[in-house]
């Protein structure tokens, strides 16, 4: 099964699990499935067009994929893809 590491951010919205296996074969497939599964995460994670949000990035492995592309990004039972919302802040 591929797995969706969630961030600790997104963790108060899925009962603070660390991740979510998930047997879909596209990553649009597979975010769908977990927005089902804890729909309190939609609100950060999609924007009012349904879309990723702009701060958040995603990754496979350690390759940024594109969210305009996830519909057409595969995903292996070994997959890992990994959600990383933008960290803002500093002197």
């Amino acid at each position: 099964m591929a797995r969706i590491i969630i961030p600790t951010p997104l963790r108060k919205y899925t009962d603070q699990n660390r991740q979510f296996e998930t047997q879909q074969d596209t990553l649009s497939a597979a975010i769908e499935q977990f927005i089902e599964k804890y729909p309190d995460v939609k609100q950060n994670l999609l924007d009012d067009n349904g879309n990723i949000r702009s701060y958040i990035k995603l990754y496979i492995g350690n390759e940024e994929v594109s969210p305009a592309e996830n519909g057409s990004i595969e995903l292996k039972e070994d997959t890992e893809v990994s959600i990383v919302p933008a960290i803002a802040g500093g002197c």
